[in-house]
């Protein structure tokens, strides 16, 4: 005999009793007679609560049967079960919502819902289109707050599947389905807890949404949640504005002008960069006495090789008869520069020694950059291009 289920005839009974059928693992999973508990299904979370004073922490569907798994083991016998109402009100709210959404959807555009998610925070329905426009989303948005206004009945019928006609989406299932009808809306076959009206579900907002293999991902929040998001929203929306001192109805002008000023900031920044690395460059040249052959060589250590770094290269051999070999510790880097004078190949030189131990690079004749797979080969390509350590 399986486990009648409370919440497909009343989806308000938070509070029951029941027979312990049997347990597994030491009484940690209990079967009952019957249950409002709703296992997680269709899209829709499982409910919590408590059962026998235990902590319920999951609900599973198991065909005919429904398992609870309880916090700590209990007896065989009758116990006292409650639902986390809050939690399952919720779920209703927003599954409900979905059902109105998707026939909205498909009344006002032709859009089929393919996939439905209720999560924490956020719920969400793929849709069957390539392109969801914003004229498109607030015509659904308007419907769906005329459609709360006019408090339509929210009905839970039974009929036989060959019997159950006019449905939003087809069922595969057989024998008797559970239809959750909207009236005059919706109908369509459901496992899940809803509301009694349409009136309970308060605001419904659409928020963002994405493309998503072909379809359109749609996120939502109805009633409880649709208000506790638009306080946060107006409340994140409100520091902002102080943080800007500006109001909020202007924070996008001032947004967009703070983007043009720190463009223009990023601009004078690169150029002071440029040239605070042209005269570093510079100044490490005249501080590098040459060798025997007239060439200055020099070996430098950086946090990491950076747009700066070039032009300081770039300057160092600039002067002519230069040589400078640059090492980025994060992640590690070589950059080989070489004067055109030189008659050094930074390029060629550069490859060959990585090649040696397992690294890669190349470049041009006067600037190259590569890498290593082991910092211990470091001094051995610094020998290499003719740097002594």
């Amino acid at each position: 005999m399986g486990t009648e289920r409370l919440y497909y005839t009343d989806c308000y009974l938070a509070d029951f009793d029941a027979e312990v059928v049997r347990t597994e693992k030491d009484g940690a999973v209990v079967y009952l007679d019957r249950t409002a508990f709703y296992p997680a299904s269709g899209g829709q979370p499982q409910d919590l609560g408590l059962c026998g004073g235990m902590p319920v922490s999951g609900v599973i569907d198991q065909d005919e049967e429904i398992a609870h798994v309880l916090g700590a083991p209990i007896s065989a016998g009758r116990v006292q079960c409650s639902i986390d109402w809050p939690r399952r009100y919720d779920h209703m709210q927003q599954h409900t919502g979905q059902h109105l959404l998707s026939a909205a959807f498909v009344a006002q555009c032709g859009f089929r819902t393919v996939s439905f998610h209720l999560g924490p925070d956020l719920s969400t329905i793929d849709l069957e289109t390539a392109e969801l426009s914003d004229s498109q989303v607030e015509q659904v948005e308007n419907r769906a707050a005329q459609l709360v206004r006019d408090a339509r009945p929210v009905r839970v019928g039974f009929e036989e599947a060959p019997l159950a006609n006019a449905l939003r989406k087809p069922s595969s299932r057989t024998g008797v389905l559970r239809i959750i009808e909207i009236e005059g809306l919706d109908r369509s076959a459901c496992g899940g807890t809803h509301v009694r009206s349409t009136a309970e579900l308060g605001p419904i907002l659409i928020r963002r949404r994405e493309k998503l293999r072909g379809n359109v991902r749609v996120e939502f929040v109805c009633g409880d949640r649709a208000l506790a998001r638009a306080r946060k929203d107006f409340h994140l929306l409100g520091e902002t504005a102080r943080l800007c001192t500006a109001a909020i109805d202007d924070l996008p002008r001032h947004v967009d002008s703070l983007r043009e000023r720190l463009a223009e900031a990023e601009k004078q920044r690169q150029k002071l960069a440029a040239d605070l690395a042209e005269a570093e460059g510079r100044r490490l040249w005249e501080s590098t006495k040459p060798g025997l052959d007239g060439i200055r060589r020099r070996v430098l250590d950086v946090d990491s090789i950076r747009e700066s770094t070039r032009a300081l290269a770039q300057s160092f051999i600039s002067a002519g008869q230069a040589a400078l070999l640059v090492r980025g510790r994060d992640p590690f880097t070589l950059l080989f520069a070489a004067s055109s004078d030189s008659n050094l190949h930074a390029g060629n030189l550069l490859r060959n020694s990585l090649q040696k131990y397992g690294g890669r690079g190349g470049g041009s004749a006067t600037i190259a950059q590569g890498t290593l797979p082991n910092t211990a080969y470091a001094r051995d390509v610094s020998c290499d291009l003719g740097f002594e350590e």
